[in-house]
C-alpha cells in the first residue's frame, strides 16, 4: 500500500477536513513538513441529493389529515465524513503496524477532529501528540507548518 517514496518517519500530521486531507511527514521537532500523500473523499464533494436515491418518506400529521416529509435522522453527507474518517483512521493503523511513524498528530476542523479521535483504533490514538481544531487544508506544507506550534514534539534526553 505504502509506495517506497514514503518513509519511515518521526511524526506523522494528517491535515483533514470531512472531504480531503493530506498527509505530512516530521524528522525533527522544529523542522519542515514534507507531504507524504493527498486523500480524497468523492462523495463528500456531492449534495445531498445525489448521494440518495429515494425521496424522503412521509408520515400522516398526529392530528387532522395533513402528511409531511419525514427528515432522515443522519445527513448523507455526516454518513459520509464518517466514511472518511474511517478510512483515513484504518490507514494511520495500518502504518502504524508497519511502524512507519513513531508519533501521529490530527488537525481538523472540531467535528471532524471529533471523528477522527472516535475511529482511531487504541494503539493508535496512544501515539498521538498533537491535536489542533483548525481547518488547514487549503495550506501547503509551509502553510500547514506556519500554523503549528515550533515545536511539534518531545525528543528525549540522550
Amino acid at each position: 500500500m505504502w509506495r517506497s517514496v514514503m518513509p519511515n518517519s518521526k511524526l506523522w500530521l494528517i491535515v483533514a477536513d470531512e472531504g480531503r486531507a493530506a498527509l505530512y511527514a516530521a524528522e525533527s521537532p522544529t523542522g519542515p513538513l514534507t507531504e507524504l500523500r493527498d486523500f480524497i473523499g468523492p462523495e463528500n464533494r456531492l449534495l445531498d441529493q445525489d448521494l440518495v436515491t429515494d425521496r424522503p418518506g412521509r408520515a400522516f400529521d398526529s392530528s387532522g389529515e395533513g402528511r409531511h416529509a419525514l427528515e432522515p435522522r443522519t445527513q448523507p453527507g455526516e454518513v459520509e465524513a464518517q466514511r472518511f474518517a474511517k478510512w483515513l483512521t484504518e490507514t494511520l493503523d495500518q502504518a502504524r503496524t508497519e511502524q512507519r511513524f513513531e508519533m501521529l498528530g490530527l488537525v481538523a476542523p472540531p467535528a471532524f477532529l471529533g471523528l477522527l479521535r472516535k475511529s482511531l483504533s487504541d494503539e493508535t490514538a496512544r501515539q498521538v501528540v498533537l491535536e489542533i481544531d483548525k481547518d488547514l487544508t487549503r495550506y501547503d506544507a509551509e502553510g500547514v507548518r506556519a500554523h503549528l506550534p515550533e515545536q511539534l514534539f518531545e525528543t528525549p534526553l540522550a
